[in-house]
């Protein structure tokens, strides 16, 4: 029955490996978003001193300059949730690991527990056994 016990724990530490890849998948496209949001953040930056800029070349794309002001600000409002959808795949992935990794080592405390328990099973019955056998050699 323990090799059955030791396959659970095993199969437990298999998914828990696979669980912590996938949080760190998560967490590599999160980095990537927060990266991507802060060059948008650096872009709406340099359009918005271009707007206010007294440069009269600037003040000729003021149109333009607008539009992408208005583009950037939306991206920025789509990358944020993003973001948000990221950060909560983050936490649920990394929930699921914890939780299996928890189921891990309550399984491994039962394996050790059960050859333990097994153990001391076999020490009673070669120690039953054995005065047993004694008995039967003096006679």
């Amino acid at each position: 029955m323990a090799s059955g016990s030791d396959k659970r724990s095993e199969k437990l530490k298999r998914l828990v490996a696979v669980q912590r890849h996938l949080e760190k998948m998560a967490d590599s496209e999160l980095a990537a978003t927060v990266r991507h949001r802060a060059e948008v953040a650096q872009s709406i930056d340099a359009v918005i001193d271009a707007i206010g800029s007294v440069n009269p070349v600037h003040q000729q794309f003021a149109n333009h300059y607008a539009d992408r002001l208005g583009r950037l600000t939306t991206k920025e409002r789509q990358l944020e949730g993003v973001q948000q959808f990221q950060e909560n795949k983050v936490l649920k992935e990394r929930t699921k690991g914890d939780r299996l990794e928890d189921n891990m080592k309550e399984a491994r405390e039962l394996e050790d527990r059960e050859a333990a328990d097994n153990a001391i099973y076999d020490l009673i019955e070669m120690t039953l056994a054995a005065p047993a056998s004694s008995k039967l050699q003096s006679s």
